[in-house]
């Protein structure tokens, strides 16, 4: 791997790109084994310079400087100042909304220019992804307007208010910590950022999701109405909620096969046999070892699981004090693997809440989740940080996998647009500040050197073969093979990457490039049928061993419906070299036939009768 260079497969990338669909993806997760992504640790640097000095520094400086407590050189003598934690949260959450925090940069599809969120919210004709758009009264349309700008904008405005002007007496905070300086922020101030959140989601959720508002918004709104005490025991409950649902998500068969890759991600000096070790038997099987099962379902579910609630009762400092250690490893560890919507910040903030929240305010004095003020508010709140995580579990068609809390939990809504050729370059006509994936990699910005055309199509498709390794990937590729006999000539893309392009963000969410963005899409670029076929599958509910998918074409919306078990993705190599895993078809569009030479070479069952 080069410093300005992407470390790729020791192949002509000219006769790599006419080699065969599935013969790329075997080249491609073969070489991910020991290599990850390949990019030039130069990107790595970017980030690592981002998180230090943007977000690190830059908030310790905004915080010292706003409230009153101290200069930076000082910082030890403030940092547990509770208006520090609440600055830092509307710090993260302003990064995050703007676009300099999570879904940044080269790691997130983001090459040329390498922020989306603020260039595209911040312009006029960019599209919008209203969340229901025919049962909220004036959000309809998929088009920004001047109005949504501005919406935006105030929302900006806002997060900066609340975070630049000094903090206010509290007789809760003086009662507690008779010693505090910096008071905490005016709940006026965080009342008209929530306000704001929820009237640009109802606009575009874009914004909403963008701004981490499953998580930041419940901890700002905790801040600005409740005491002091209450509000210390209601963002430790939030937090363990947060913690706990990320490890419920990790129930079943997903996330074992997240950790190779993940693994072999990491741009620290592994060595590869190491990065070899979490699969079977590299190269010929890439299903995952009893290693990664380990760290999967031990060292990760275990932790995710155990360790919050220890922290949450424990009554004992010092058992308290290796509980918060073991979380701030925790998430350094996340850190270091670099994951590919790149959530440094987020981790960052855990990592310190861990030691703020439960070693600064330990249960025994008085900050349990037995001390709240009033007794119905446990109950309540309990509810309340459950009640998304619950149904989307439950009902993950209804709920974005951020609100349901299963990051990176490898079970998420997934899907792959696949182009006729020539088509790929009319993306460019969308309104938007970036061009195709192809062309950003020619022109990359910081002063990374520019990929040659083959060499950027190479390296694009290695996020095709990190899909693959994953298990929506082989069924994914299993639709793609039944429903396209030009598969081998097509553009393959990455959806989330796709997204990123034509939107500004994406975490991983499926349900922002469903059919929703792709009728955006065709009613302005009018793509005939069969150009645009998009494969798209829903997150696999929890009490259930199957998972649905769609096939939509452009043109003529969805064409099919059915599903495929979860036993049998896991079961396959990235490649498919044992053909496509078995589908359940449930419904076919009346107007829409499955080409034959491309459905002989899909194991399916019968379909049910077309539906109206």
């Amino acid at each position: 791997m080069g410093f300005l260079k992407p470390d790729l497969p020791q192949e002509d990338p000219r006769e790599f790109i006419a080699k065969p669909y599935l013969e790329r993806i075997r080249i491609l997760s073969q070489h991910w084994v020991e290599h990850g992504f390949g990019s030039p640790r130069g990107v790595h640097c970017i980030y690592i310079l981002k998180l230090v000095f943007l977000y690190a520094l830059g908030g310790l400086l905004v915080v010292s400087a706003t409230s009153g407590l101290g200069s930076l050189a000082e910082v030890g003598r403030w940092w547990d100042e509770p208006v520090v934690y609440q600055k830092l949260i509307l710090w993260t959450a302003l990064l995050e909304v703007v676009g300099l925090a999570g879904s940044w940069g080269p790691l997130a599809g983001h090459f040329r220019p390498m922020t989306g969120g603020a260039l595209y919210w911040l312009r006029p004709g960019t599209l919008r992804l209203p969340p229901w758009p025919g049962k909220v009264p004036g959000t309809a349309g998929d088009t920004r307007t001047v109005l949504d700008v501005a919406l935006y904008v105030a929302l900006l405005a806002a997060f900066v208010t609340a975070l630049v002007l000094p903090g206010e007496p509290s007789d809760s905070l003086t009662r507690a910590l008779p010693g505090a300086q910096g008071g905490l922020v005016r709940a006026d101030l965080l009342l008209a950022v929530v306000a704001l959140l929820g009237v640009c989601g109802l606009r575009d959720r874009l914004v909403f999701l963008g701004a981490r508002s499953e998580q930041y918004l419940p901890a700002i709104l905790f801040c600005a109405v409740l005491g002091f005490a209450d509000m210390i025991i209601a963002l430790k409950l939030l937090i363990v909620v947060v913690w706990v649902g990320a490890g419920v998500s990790k129930f079943g068969k997903h996330f074992t096969l997240v950790i190779p890759p993940m693994i072999s991600n990491m741009p620290v000096p592994l060595p590869k046999a190491l990065r070899r070790a979490h699969y079977r038997e590299s190269p010929g099987d890439l299903r995952p070892s009893s290693l990664a099962w380990f760290m999967a379902h031990i060292t990760g579910t275990g932790v995710e699981l155990a360790v919050p609630l220890v922290l949450l009762f424990s009554p004992d400092p010092t058992v308290t004090l290796l509980a918060a250690a073991s979380m701030v490893i925790f998430h350094a560890f996340i850190i270091l693997t670099f994951p590919l919507a790149v959530p440094l910040e987020w981790n960052v903030l855990f990592g310190f809440a861990s030691v703020f929240l439960f070693v600064g305010f330990p249960a025994q004095d008085g900050y349990s989740v037995l001390d709240f003020s009033q007794g119905w508010m446990l109950p309540v709140l309990v509810v309340a940080l459950c009640f998304f995580p619950v149904l989307g579990n439950l009902r993950p068609d209804l709920v974005s996998f951020l609100p349901s809390l299963r990051q990176y939990a490898g079970n998420w809504a997934s899907a792959t647009w696949a182009l006729a050729p020539g088509c790929e370059e009319r993306l460019a006509e969308l309104p938007g500040p970036a061009r195709n994936h192809v062309d950003q990699l020619q022109n990359m910005a910081c002063g990374l050197m520019g990929y040659a055309p083959d060499e950027s199509e190479m390296l694009l498709q290695k996020t095709i073969g990190w899909r693959a390794m994953h298990s929506q990937g082989r069924g994914l590729n299993s639709l793609l093979q039944r429903h396209l006999p030009d598969l081998d000539t097509r553009t393959v893309r990455e959806a989330e990457f796709i997204c990123n392009m034509l939107t500004g963000w994406n975490f991983g969410d499926g349900h922002l490039h469903d059919e929703r963005l792709i009728a955006a899409v065709q009613k302005r670029l009018g793509f005939a049928p069969g150009e645009l076929l998009v494969v798209f599958c829903e997150s696999q509910p929890i009490h259930k061993d199957t998972q649905e998918y769609r096939v939509i074409d452009a043109a003529l919306g969805v064409v099919e419906r059915g599903t495929w078990k979860v036993s049998d993705a896991v079961a396959q190599q990235p490649w498919l070299p044992d053909g496509p895993i078995p589908l359940q078809v449930t419904w076919t569009h009346p107007e829409y036939t499955v080409p034959v030479a491309a459905a002989s070479r899909a194991t399916t069952a019968e379909a049910a009768p077309a539906e109206s």
